[in-house]
């Protein structure tokens, strides 16, 4: 047993980079993935990896170790998973990220009312705005509102997600409404501003294509739901899913902008990381989720004409 966990710990080492990453996907320290690599190299009799401090290099013995023995462990989940699917309920721990405000409002009471019906399976939820690396971070499965140009991760659409620009009735009467996209330099644009964001470039349709605008503003965060109730509030205008601010339109609280120029849209995806079998739990979980979701976003979005203008060139 101890043979297998020191091949674990070298294969996560190598695909996730270096040894604190692995060891925070396997929950043990640096020194301890550190001694089971040793451990390793002293049962085959030669070294696998050249560390330095700043990185890991395969010797030649390496390479063609760990090639083998990524197919080894590769297999022995595909034997647990049979066993699982053959042998009663899903069981074990499913670690899923999300959005903050799409966590909060959607992914939380369906993890409980998953579990109530499997009680077998623990969820883990990590809800952030940003864009956290699956592999690195140990995730089984993750909720994506994003375009999804990563072909190493698996994706399964749930819905399309139109975006809107807007703001309160407060605001617009206290500032020029917005007649034409230019007219947004002139405005406080409320940002969804991380590392890696690109949410400061809002891209709108037009008939004429697509118009790319690298608004400002003087407030921004990290969590979509604080710039929603800044806009409530009368700060500003923000970009936000259709399907966060449904109610808040409807009711009157807040007000489109511009919508002869939509937002581009972007879609709600189940996306988890690159594998040849899926644990039964998370495809179950991931099946649950589709379902369930869907028709929340569709009766969000009712009513709600999203189509881009047509132009009228001919």
């Amino acid at each position: 047993m101890a043979v297998l966990e020191n091949i674990q710990a070298f294969v996560r080492t190598i695909e996730l980079g270096s040894l604190s990453a692995a060891g925070r996907q396997l929950r043990q320290s640096p020194a301890v993935m550190s001694h089971r690599l040793q451990q390793l190299e002293a049962h085959l009799g030669v070294r696998l990896v050249n560390r330095t401090t700043r990185r890991l290099q395969l010797t030649e013995q390496g390479l063609a170790f760990f090639e083998n023995a990524a197919q080894v462990l590769e297999a022995l989940e595909r034997a647990e998973s049979a066993v699982a699917d053959t042998g009663g309920s899903p069981r074990g721990t499913i670690r899923i990220t999300a959005p903050l405000g799409l966590g909060r409002r959607v992914l939380a009471p369906l993890s409980l009312k998953f579990m109530e019906a499997h009680p077998a399976i623990s969820i883990r939820l990590r809800l952030s705005d940003h864009l956290l690396n699956l592999l690195a971070e140990a995730v089984d499965l993750a909720l994506r509102l994003a375009v999804l140009p990563d072909s190493t991760l698996v994706r399964r659409k749930i819905a399309d997600c139109p975006r809107v620009l807007c703001a309160s009735p407060a605001y617009l009467a206290a500032h020029s409404a917005p007649e034409q996209p230019e007219d947004l330099f002139g405005h406080n644009c409320l940002l969804l501003r991380f590392p890696g964001s690109q949410q400061y470039r809002w891209t709108l349709q037009s008939p004429d294509g697509p118009i790319a605008l690298s608004v400002q503003g003087r407030m921004d965060a990290d969590d979509g739901d604080v710039l929603t109730d800044w806009a409530r509030a009368g700060h500003g205008i923000a970009m936000p899913a259709l399907f966060e601010v449904a109610d808040d339109l409807r009711a009157g609280r807040l007000v489109r902008v511009l919508p002869e120029f939509p937002p581009e849209p972007t879609s709600l995806s189940v996306v988890y990381p690159h594998k040849r079998l899926l644990p039964a739990r998370v495809k179950l979980f991931s099946e649950f989720l589709v379902r369930e979701i869907a028709p929340q976003m569709a009766n969000a979005h009712k009513g709600f004409d999203e189509r881009p203008p047509e132009s009228d060139l001919s």
